[in-house]
């Protein structure tokens, strides 16, 4: 599937790095429970250790956060509240087997994942800045417009999967009991995002792999 961040994007944030995994073959009959272990486990060594405000991934989109001229702890990157939840609750709902394992590896790793169900995708994914025309809706169904300026992942039809880049995904494209296909997008805007991404996204074709042995997984570095 097509898939870019626009010019000024790039240009602003000079450090992203970002990787995506096309699957096909989802279904929810999988039993993710040994890979989440696994992540979960990393998760808790990190978190014996330093808090979630601690962690230089963290840190980083905190600042990013800052520079897009919205307030840290007012609205957190979907990591930074994943972790804090998990610090808090020890544990996160299951939602759906791929979701689940996403969410294990955003928690291990500290990066945000966004999973989009492609089918509900119209032509080319770009993370650029809202026009404020655009069309975002919520998991409860209510239609929203991003503000002016605001980093969104936009496709062609004018549509919001999401909103402030790491903050909010719609309930539009997100994965339900019918996906078969995604889209997953990490990225990350730290100091050693480009390794730290990519042993992200080949633990992510591992486990799908060994949860999904019979989909089709393709990676790549995405522009």
């Amino acid at each position: 599937m097509p898939f870019r961040y626009a010019p000024e994007i790039r240009y602003k944030f000079p450090q992203l790095r970002s990787r995506g995994l096309l699957v096909n073959g989802i279904d929810t009959s999988a039993d993710p429970a040994s890979q989440i272990a696994r992540l979960q486990g990393i998760a808790d060594q990190r978190l014996a250790t330093a808090g979630e405000n601690e962690f230089p991934e963290i840190q980083a989109w905190r600042r990013a956060f800052s520079t897009m001229g919205l307030k840290p702890t007012q609205y957190r990157c979907a990591t930074d509240a994943l972790l804090r939840r998990y610090r808090k609750e020890g544990a996160l709902p299951a939602l759906h087997p791929l979701i689940d394992l996403c969410n294990a590896a955003s928690l291990a790793f500290a990066v945000p994942i966004a999973v989009f169900d492609t089918a509900r995708i119209t032509g080319a994914m770009t993370v650029r800045y809202a026009h404020g025309d655009e069309t975002y809706e919520t998991f409860a169904g209510d239609i929203e417009h991003p503000e002016l300026a605001e980093v969104i992942f936009a496709d062609e039809s004018g549509r919001a999967h999401a909103r402030r880049w790491t903050d909010r995904q719609s309930g539009w494209s997100a994965v339900r009991p019918q996906t078969t296909r995604v889209l997953i997008v990490t990225k990350a805007v730290h100091e050693t995002a480009y390794d730290d991404v990519a042993a992200l996204a080949s633990s992510l074709a591992q486990a799908l792999a060994a949860i999904w042995p019979t989909s089709a997984v393709a990676e790549k570095e995405l522009p």
